[in-house]
């Protein structure tokens, strides 16, 4: 695929390329992701590292995930934007956090994870993958 996906934070410090369309766009309805993304939910999409360039300065806080994991969250230091995540489970990939895309019109969360903690009046969707937890 030749398409090339833009993103970048609020103030436009950060930006980033994608050389391909991900195949994986996910929710994650944990806490503490619920927590970072100031919403219901986090939406991303799982990027192979090698396909992902970014510019300009990022800062990461250090999280614990429910496995007891490092997940390095990274954010832009002057707006707040949450940019991505690091996942232990897939050292090869990121969690490029779907706000941030330029023209997010294409994404569509498949997989829903931690849906035994999401929020009473969130519709989960039956046709996607659900995970009451992690998938592992």
């Amino acid at each position: 695929m030749t398409e090339t996906i833009t993103g970048g934070c609020l103030c436009g410090q950060v930006r980033f390329t994608i050389a391909a369309r991900p195949k994986l766009q996910l929710a994650c309805h944990c806490g503490n992701c619920r927590k970072q993304s100031g919403a219901a939910f986090s939406i991303s999409a799982l990027v192979p590292k090698e396909d992902f360039k970014i510019t300009g300065q990022t800062k990461t806080y250090l999280d614990k995930g429910d496995s007891g994991n490092d997940l390095p969250r990274v954010f832009c230091p002057n707006c707040g934007s949450p940019l991505y995540s690091e996942v232990a489970v897939r050292p090869d990939a990121i969690a490029l956090k779907a706000g941030t895309l330029d023209n997010p019109d294409w994404f569509k969360p498949r997989v829903n994870l931690w849906t035994d903690s999401a929020l009473p009046w969130v519709a989960i969707d039956p046709d996607c993958k659900n995970f009451p937890q992690n998938a592992g």
